[in-house]
Formats: structure tokens, C-alpha cells, sequence
């Protein structure tokens, strides 16, 4: 697939994306998804399954490569998807919620990472950033506290703060959620800065490199 053929597919696959949270959604399982590539341009894609309650690790999977499409700004999704699907097909506990390491509807075509995860699988899905894709004011040092996040005139996501002391994350919908329970969900998957999910699925993901 060229890149051109990878702009019209997410054109393509935008209008699926759902911004409504489906009726009696409850996240007993929650899987993190994420990406670490070492220099000679292995990656290694990393799906870790929590418990919601406990945040005790149930499941893991992950899938060693070479992302066969190029880096472009916008399409990163086309390097990390068919690992990441991969790994999912491996997983022997099914997750309730999707929650990847890059942007939803924070991202130039309101299809990111985690709206691509969600429309292809069919889950709710939610991104959480470490880096901004807009604009946005510097939330209260409080615990869950937030602000929207703007890109040309329009809310795709917010800062939130999950942890007082620390920088806020920038979560933004992927599917089949609203941002309201996104926040919710990702505020109780937080210990430290970042969601256990990301946490463990980057540390799975490099081990495996090593």
C-alpha cells in the first residue's frame, strides 16, 4: 500500500468511528497495546490483558517483525497494525476495551491509531498520548483534573492530569466510547503517569527486543 492508498483507506474507514459509549459496557478485561522497535528496524508488538479491578496482569501476547510501510507523519497506524492484530489473535483472555499508545480522533484526519484498532476489531478502543496533537491550557495539578484538547476549532481529545506532580497524558476516543468514560477508564488504570496498560505493554515489547 502507497501512502496515497493509506490516506484513502483511512477517508475510507473514518465514518465508522463511533463517539457513543454502547449501552452497559462494563471493562472487566483491558488490554494495552504498544510498539518498541530497536535500530536495525525490528519491532516487537505487545498486547498485555489487566484486570480492571486489580490491574493484575491475566494475558499477554506479542509478535517480533519488521514494519514493511515507511514512516509517514499521520500513517503511522500502517506500520503497527498488522503486528498488533497479530497479537491480539494470540490473546486467550478477550479484552473489553482497547487502550493504545497514540492518538484516536487527535490526529490530523480524525483517524488514529486507536480509531483504526477500534473500526477493524470492532472494540472499544481509547488513545493515550504522551505528546500533544493540538492545542490545549495546562490542567489543575489535581488528580483527574483537565482540559480539552483543539485542533482547528474542534475538541478531538483532553489533557488530563494523572497524577498530581507529573505532566499531563492527552487521551483522545478511538471507538465505540465517549471521551467522558475514556478519561473515566484510563484514570483508574493510572499508578504512575502513564496507564499500567502502556506501562506493561512497552516493558513487554522491549524485553522481547533484548
Amino acid at each position: 500500500m502507497t501512502p496515497e492508498e493509506a490516506v484513502a483507506e483511512q477517508e475510507r474507514l473514518r465514518p465508522s468511528v463511533s463517539t457513543v459509549t454502547d449501552p452497559g459496557l462494563v471493562v472487566r478485561h483491558v488490554a494495552g497495546l504498544d510498539v518498541s522497535y530497536a535500530d536495525d528496524d525490528r519491532l516487537a508488538a505487545a498486547v498485555v490483558v489487566l484486570d480492571a479491578e486489580t490491574l493484575r496482569t491475566v494475558d499477554s501476547a506479542v509478535v517480533t517483525g519488521k514494519a514493511d510501510f515507511p514512516y509517514v507523519p499521520g500513517l503511522f497506524a500502517f506500520r503497527e497494525l498488522p503486528s498488533l492484530l497479530r497479537a491480539l489473535e494470540r490473546l486467550t483472555v478477550p479484552p473489553d476495551l482497547l487502550v493504545c499508545d497514540g492518538q484516536g480522533l487527535a490526529h490530523p484526519r480524525r483517524f488514529g491509531l486507536a480509531c483504526h484498532l477500534g473500526v477493524v476489531t470492532g472494540l472499544p478502543s481509547v488513545g493515550v498520548a504522551k505528546t500533544p496533537m493540538g492545542r490545549f491550557d495546562m490542567p489543575a495539578d489535581a488528580r483527574g483534573a483537565h482540559t480539552d484538547l483543539v485542533d482547528d476549532g474542534e475538541v478531538v481529545g483532553r489533557a488530563l492530569r494523572t497524577r498530581e506532580g507529573v505532566k499531563p497524558v492527552f487521551v483522545s476516543v478511538g471507538h465505540r466510547i465517549d471521551l467522558d468514560r475514556a478519561c473515566a477508564e484510563v484514570l483508574r488504570l493510572c499508578v504512575t503517569r502513564l496507564p499500567e496498560t502502556t506501562r506493561r505493554s512497552d516493558s513487554l515489547g522491549r524485553a522481547q527486543l533484548r
